[in-house]
């Protein structure tokens, strides 16, 4: 890598290590706000490089950058006798009172009001949906400025180009030969600079409503109205029907109705419903995308070992930075465009930090969010019924499936790290 993509690479991953910092910010703020006690704030795991303490809190860097955490005291509640047990009938029980006698020793005379499972659920809920809320605000931050600042390519329904024959999908890009048939397009007599404003006699204003239109009247005779130096003009074309890549699919194909135009593509800038809609669709990619991920690392384990890695295969953070790293030395690419792509993808980050985070699973924040929720509801029911106050939810019982989740995720964390580093994602040659 030059000169270039390291820097790059390495601004990257500060951008992710700032982002790192203020998901934990978003579970501190509240934390502090609602007097839980809060011992560390942390960026990063394993053995401490620099640390200062301010009150009753460390703030600190650790060895390997990859993760936060925020200490709060008294995440598990005692055992429902109210004894720290010291005997058990099993590995998982013995885990899980070693857990609830480690968060009572932290706990110093007088402060027991401060940990947090005494917290209303409510409290709990701000507190650990806070991460997660942050990285959406910086998401939507980095994709505003993306598209209300530097704009995203718009394509119109002015003509840019007229192949000269029908080359099928499936060849690719490839010049024309003697038995490929002629475009309907080159057959109608448009040219490039007319701009279509009306496909058998319904009005066009955008190249996605031309695209449709074409596509959806399928093989056949039919009209074509542009603006040509000026003058409005009618043409006549009869399309083909044609295998083309589905709009929503592009690995799959469909056959529709096929002229044969490349629409022209401008720089425009957005307004804040492109992003509230770009955020909508990646959060729903994102989520299919996070389904689909064991299937996935099956794919990655195989590059691991000297198959082909796939350009949608799944990254570590330093796979993330390489990227990012050949996207900032790509010098075929304006500047400006360089830019916007390295904030889109952190913020495409952000979102799936967010959402990853989400999943209702301890050790993630979902885990504490779900047991806040469940809560809410067991005390609402029991409200209801006249019954008493069940009390608090014993996350700790989870603890068993979250050292499980936990092994899952180291495992595959080192497996894309292993990766990232022998068979890394390329994105040019």
């Amino acid at each position: 890598m030059d000169l270039i993509a390291i820097t790059g690479a390495v601004v990257f991953f500060v951008g992710v290590l700032a982002s790192v910092a203020l998901h934990e910010i978003g579970h501190f703020a509240p934390a502090k706000w609602f007097d839980v006690r809060v011992t560390q704030y942390m960026v990063g795991f394993g053995r401490t490089v620099w640390s200062r303490r301010r009150g009753e809190t460390e703030y600190g860097l650790k060895l390997i950058p990859f993760g936060g955490y925020v200490r709060m005291i008294g995440m598990f509640p005692p055992a429902r006798d109210g004894r720290m047990r010291r005997a058990s009938t099993g590995p998982f029980q013995t885990l899980i009172e070693e857990a609830r006698n480690s968060s009572a020793e932290e706990t110093p005379p007088g402060e027991e009001h401060r940990l947090f499972y005494t917290k209303k659920w409510w409290q709990k809920l701000i507190i650990m949906s806070g991460g997660p809320l942050m990285n959406i605000i910086l998401a939507v931050l980095l994709f505003g400025i993306v598209l209300m600042g530097f704009g995203t390519d718009v394509p119109k329904p002015t003509v840019s180009a007229v192949p000269d024959c029908v080359v099928p999908a499936a060849d690719g890009a490839r010049k024309c030969t003697p038995a490929d048939p002629l475009s309907p397009a080159k057959k109608a007599g448009l040219r490039p600079g007319d701009e279509i404003v009306a496909f058998n006699g319904t009005p066009v204003d955008s190249w996605n409503k031309a695209s449709a239109l074409i596509r959806d009247a399928g093989a056949g005779p039919v009209t074509i109205t542009v603006n040509r130096d000026g003058a409005r003009r009618t043409l006549h074309a009869t399309l083909i029907a044609a295998d083309r890549p589905d709009p929503n699919n592009p690995a799959q194909l469909e056959r529709v109705g096929f002229l044969g135009v490349s629409p022209t593509v401008v720089r425009e800038r957005q307004g804040p419903g492109a992003v509230i809609g770009e955020m909508g669709r990646l959060t729903a990619a994102t989520a299919q995308a996070m389904v689909h991920i064991p299937q996935r690392m099956v794919g990655v384990a195989k590059a691991a070992f000297g198959e082909k890695r796939a350009m949608d295969s799944p990254m570590s953070v330093i796979g993330a930075s390489r990227v990012a790293g050949e996207i900032a030395s790509a010098s075929q690419v304006s500047v400006g465009d360089r830019i916007a792509t390295f904030l889109q993808w952190l913020g495409a980050l952000n979102l799936f930090v967010a959402l990853f985070n989400l999943v209702p699973l301890l050790p993630m924040d979902g885990g504490h969010i779900a047991g806040a929720l469940y809560e809410a509801l067991r005390r609402a029911v029991a409200r209801l019924r006249r019954r008493p106050d069940p009390g608090y939810v014993d996350v700790a019982r989870a603890l068993p499936v979250a050292y499980a989740v936990a092994s899952v995720l180291i495992v595959m964390g080192v497996l894309l790290l292993y990766a990232d580093i022998v068979n890394p994602v390329r994105i040019s040659n």
